[in-house]
């Protein structure tokens, strides 16, 4: 960029877009041109609010900017992000990625094409409780998450598995060296039409197993995940940021000559996963580099979620195929 600041949009200013706004105001190396909301009144608020310029229509902004972010409504994505693309944009794109498999490929193929950063939302990813864990695997048998919320009406234009499994899935599939063999779902509707409760067991080709709940009708915000490997059981709480590692001490026996076992509680106060995304992302524009969370990230995601989805629909009573 030869010194210059990387001139960055957000298009969808809505409660999670007003935090990208945020973050990218705080970065030196960028100029954050505008925001843009069909709430006319919304754009002009947040715009006010962060010293930056407000925008109807995306046509206005497009022009003036290197790299976007979109959060807008999910079944958006795909024609807004086609349209970002399309211009030789960077997009970092608010989970999930699309609706439907399709429009993500097209998406993908397009970013390959023009040799643009595509990168997809799935924040947890930079939970630093979550990049410490992931240094620290080795070999993954079972895995447990639990992602439960209270009801809320935003986020709710998707199920359950698109609004929060999604990040599970995601770092189950980012840490598993291995392919889906079989996946099974339940869930059910309880506030919307669209499922409110799910679980989804899945089992990698390697024997891993993982089992996933997700709930938007929790009486409690709860969000963590338990893996036990053989050496060691790690717990990770998305919402304190803190890595649990219980294992045993070869070092020390007890009165009966048996390890004792040990754990360690490791926090990480003042982090900020959202910067670190956002961080990430112009990195990966200025440096040239794939993305953390890449557009087939998104993609594989996407796929299992929508796999998860349809198993709940049907009613499926057994295990399937993961193909």
């Amino acid at each position: 960029m030869n010194g210059k600041k990387l001139r960055v949009g957000v298009i969808g200013v809505g409660h999670l877009g007003e935090y990208h706004v945020q973050k990218y105001k705080a970065m030196a190396d960028v100029d954050l041109v505008g925001v843009v909301d069909t709430d006319w009144r919304r754009a002009q608020e947040i715009a006010q609010r962060y010293g930056t310029r407000p925008f109807q229509r995306r046509e206005e902004i497009l022009p003036l900017v290197e790299a976007v972010s979109l959060a807008v409504p999910t079944e958006q994505h795909y024609q807004v992000a086609k349209d970002i693309l399309s211009r030789g944009l960077h997009l970092l794109v608010e989970k999930p990625i699309t609706y439907e498999l399709g429009p993500a490929d097209t998406l993908i193929r397009l970013a390959k094409e023009k040799g643009l950063v595509l990168q997809v939302g799935l924040v947890e990813r930079f939970n630093p409780a979550v990049v410490r864990m992931k240094a620290i695997l080795t070999s993954p048998v079972f895995i447990e998450s639990h992602r439960m919320n209270l009801f809320t009406p935003r986020g709710t234009d998707v199920d359950v598995v698109l609004d929060l499994m999604i990040h599970d899935l995601d770092i189950i599939l980012h840490i598993v060296p291995s392919e889906v063999k079989e996946v099974h779902a339940v869930g059910m509707s309880v506030l919307t039409d669209k499922t409110d409760i799910a679980n989804a067991r899945m089992i990698f080709e390697n024997g891993t197993v993982g089992n996933l709940t997700a709930s938007r009708v929790s009486d409690k915000a709860l969000r963590k995940i338990r893996i036990f490997q053989p050496d060691a059981y790690l717990s990770v709480n998305f919402l304190k940021r803190e890595l649990t590692i219980t294992q045993l001490d070869g070092r020390v026996r007890d009165g009966n000559t048996f390890p004792l076992v040990t754990s360690n509680k490791i926090q990480f106060p003042g982090s900020d996963p959202l910067a670190d995304q956002i961080a990430s992302f112009v990195r990966s524009i200025l440096q040239g580099s794939r993305p953390v969370v890449s557009g087939d990230d998104g993609r594989r995601a996407l796929k299992y979620a929508l796999l998860i989805i349809n198993q709940i629909e049907r009613g499926c009573a057994n295990f399937e195929r993961a193909c």
